[in-house]
């Protein structure tokens, strides 16, 4: 991997093709009458997140693994309930709907063509991807999301915020330090174990029952972080409701496997790709072939303008 020491942006690219593909009608398709609303939106999504915050670097950050075994291994009801089709030689198959997984495959050849990284590691989320190339940037990140979980990135002092599209990407709700302890009560690095306390049924996380997002922010106010609160399990005189301390007592098994699973990884192997932002498509031919196929019209023709200027 280069140097990065400018700003990075770092696309959760699935997020976003998926909130393009709800976003954009279906009637928007290719010339035979296949429809590209996720190709065409993530390609209006990614014009209007260089226009208005011109990253120096930028990655499509994917999904090599959207349920990693070693997360499975630890806590089986993982992502469980999103499982489409059980796999014993690879990765089970994500539930996904039947007109978005045929675009995948094309969202992938564009940003090849385009020249914009694409990167993706075999075992690791691009939520462990994102982790890694943040903990390794020597400048500023945009992380562009709809997963909250990559809130326990957030880190003012290095400049890393999440942008989390409200609407589109028109409108970014701009993640910091201070809106977290507004909204949770919490600053990045105790936000995963908020998120491990409370659970989070979209990912098939259980947390300790009983205890929700303001029964969290409160115990990690008083206690410091998640190690502090099981500390004071142990001490009778630490003001711990009895319920509270019977709920966090009898969820032993689950807090100490938990923060492996919650907290993305930082120590992906990232392969040695430039991340610079292309001013210029990768391959012409390539590009005018997929916009004729796939009928990419002027969402392609407004980013290849945007990336030129």
């Amino acid at each position: 991997m280069r140097g990065v020491t400018r700003r990075l942006m770092l696309l959760d690219t699935a997020s976003l093709y998926f909130r393009a593909y709800f976003g954009v009608p279906d009637s928007v398709k290719a010339p035979d009458g296949t429809p590209v609303n996720a190709v065409r939106g993530l390609l209006d999504f990614i014009d209007r997140l260089v226009k208005d915050h011109r990253p120096d670097d930028l990655v499509a950050c994917m999904d090599a693994d959207w349920r990693p075994q070693w997360r499975v291994d630890l806590i089986p009801s993982y992502k469980a309930h999103r499982v489409a089709v059980e796999t014993e030689t690879g990765p089970d198959e994500e539930e996904v709907p039947d007109t978005l997984s045929p675009q995948v495959p094309v969202i992938e050849d564009v940003l090849d063509a385009l020249g914009i990284a694409r990167v993706g590691v075999e075992g690791y989320e691009a939520d462990d991807v994102i982790g890694t190339f943040t903990g390794r940037a020597t400048g500023p990140v945009d992380i562009v999301t709809g997963d909250r979980d990559l809130y326990q990135l957030v880190d003012d002092e290095r400049g890393v915020r999440v942008l989390y599209p409200l609407k589109g990407v028109a409108t970014l709700q701009l993640t910091d330090e201070t809106w977290l302890r507004e909204k949770y009560g919490v600053d990045g690095s105790g936000y995963a174990d908020l998120a491990l306390l409370r659970g989070d049924p979209s990912d098939g996380l259980p947390g300790v029952p009983g205890i929700g997002e303001k029964t969290a922010a409160k115990l990690l106010d008083a206690f410091g972080d998640l190690a502090g609160i099981m500390s004071a399990v142990d001490d009778p005189k630490s003001g711990l409701t009895p319920s509270q301390r019977r709920r966090l007592d009898e969820s032993r098994p689950y807090v100490a496997l938990a923060p492996e699973v919650v907290r993305v990884a930082g120590d992906v192997p990232l392969p040695d790709v430039d991340t610079a932002l292309p001013h210029t498509p990768r391959d012409p031919a390539a590009l005018d072939a997929l916009a004729a196929r796939w009928g990419l019209g002027g969402s392609l023709q407004r980013l290849l303008t945007t990336l030129d200027t």
